[in-house]
């Protein structure tokens, strides 16, 4: 391993960050600039462009921009109101209740549209504001929808857990999906108690009323978007289509729910919710194939085996391990989006955990929780920024009580690291 090439590597990128240059341009930018060091320029483009090119050369890659494409559908298909409805039947009289519907309504939506920045706007944009009229400090009620809206993307499906099975060289997609359940639901209890918590501290009541007959009235309203979560994971996991047809599949779906069930998307909306689709598509595999490309690089330098000798130098307790593992990818949470830190980190880290026996689904679920906490903090993480903009606040004024939700996500986090069994006892019963 050349330290030179790794601080001209960091160095680079870094530097390319801090003078606002995008974040897949850095990534591809530093990458080139280390190879040229120890290859001919003619040699050097050629493979990195041949390595971002093949990088994204992936039948499971497909899946993304399909659920990219449902999850705009959903967005714009009248799905959140009636998540909303059906979270305020549920728990909508409790103490602090909006902020459970909150909760609870972001954890569906990000469930089914398996985008947490589209959860964050489309629940907070209706949720924060109906919290301020009932009395909440508005604040707080920004600091609980971006976290929640968190949970999207490890309760499947989740894009960035087809990433991780990509990064990690063929991990099951379905066994992934089904491992992401429990951890999920914790970090929505967690959230849940802490919100409970500041609402008795404060004096937050609910006017929320709720019987047997509202229950049911919306649970009958929800109960089509919510039997995409049935239709999509049961198929995997029974093996009738893959995780790229079932994106294809959820497509099909929303289009019928939105145009002909909810009749909220008009033939006239589809152009520019196709447009956002393909943008939003474009950055992503943007970024996958720089970061594939970095992710060549790094091997080629040979610092995964670097790393994994250092840490094993450092300490041979797992515990001590996975606490500084857990560590380095909060701390890479903090400044590096989710899709180019799982791919260029899961070759890091995965050879240093499965050399210790943990399972690579297990630390998949690890990895996506830490950096979905990096998403709620700054300087760059973009639930925050969506989360705060949404409820046309600033960032500063966020953070205070953004900090005990925080530390209930970091919580979970180290109850989901050491203990396996809360990841990996779904993939196990389905015979994973």
């Amino acid at each position: 391993m050349n330290w030179t090439e790794i601080a001209i590597l960091v160095l680079t990128f870094v530097v390319l960050l801090g003078i606002g240059v995008p974040v897949a341009y850095s990534i591809g930018l530093s990458s080139l600039v280390t190879i040229l060091i120890t290859m001919d320029p003619v040699i050097a483009f050629t493979t990195l462009a041949q390595r971002m090119a093949t990088g994204i050369d992936s039948f499971s890659l497909l899946a993304i921009p399909f659920f990219v494409l449902a999850g705009q559908l959903m967005n714009k298909g009248g799905i959140a109101s009636r998540l909303i409805d059906l979270a305020r039947a549920m728990v909508g009289p409790l103490p602090g209740g909006l902020a459970f519907i909150n909760i609870l309504a972001c954890m569906l939506f990000g469930a089914i549209s398996g985008s947490s920045v589209a959860a964050a706007s489309a629940i907070g944009g209706f949720m924060v504001p109906r919290m301020e009229k009932e009395g909440y400090d508005k604040a707080f009620g920004a600091a609980v929808n971006l976290t929640s809206a968190s949970t999207g993307l490890v309760i499947p499906p989740s894009n960035i857990l087809i990433v991780f099975s990509l990064a990690s060289g063929g991990v099951s997609i379905a066994a992934l999906f089904l491992a992401g359940y429990i951890p999920g639901l914790l970090i929505g209890l967690a959230l849940m108690i802490v919100a409970g918590v500041v609402a008795l501290k404060k004096g937050y009541k609910s006017n929320e009323t709720t019987g047997v007959k509202i229950f049911f009235k919306s649970f009958f309203g929800a109960l089509p978007s919510l039997l995409l979560l049935v239709i999509v994971i049961g198929g995997i996991i029974a093996g009738i289509f893959t995780a790229t047809e079932a994106s294809a599949i959820a497509v099909l779906y929303t289009l019928i729910l939105s145009m002909v069930v909810y009749k909220e998307v008009k033939y006239k909306d589809l152009p520019r919710i196709l447009l956002d689709t393909t943008l939003t598509t474009t950055i992503v595999l943007m970024l996958v194939a720089t970061s594939m490309g970095m992710s060549w690089v790094l091997s080629y330098e040979n610092i995964p085996q670097g790393v994994s000798d250092f840490l094993l130098n450092v300490s041979d307790n797992p515990v001590v391990i996975l606490l500084i593992i857990n560590l380095l990818l909060l701390a890479v949470g903090t400044f590096m989006d989710m899709t180019p830190a799982v791919l260029i980190f899961t070759p890091i880290f995965l050879p240093v955990v499965v050399q210790m026996g943990m399972n690579p689904i297990h630390f998949g679920i690890v990895m996506v929780m830490n950096l979905c906490i990096g998403l709620c903090t700054p300087p760059v993480g973009s639930l925050l920024f969506v989360g705060c903009s949404v409820a046309g606040l600033s960032i500063q004024k966020v953070l205070k009580p953004l900090l005990p939700l925080f530390l209930a996500m970091i919580a979970v986090l180290l109850l989901v690291t050491y203990v396996p069994a809360l990841s990996l006892w779904l993939p196990e019963l389905f015979g994973y």
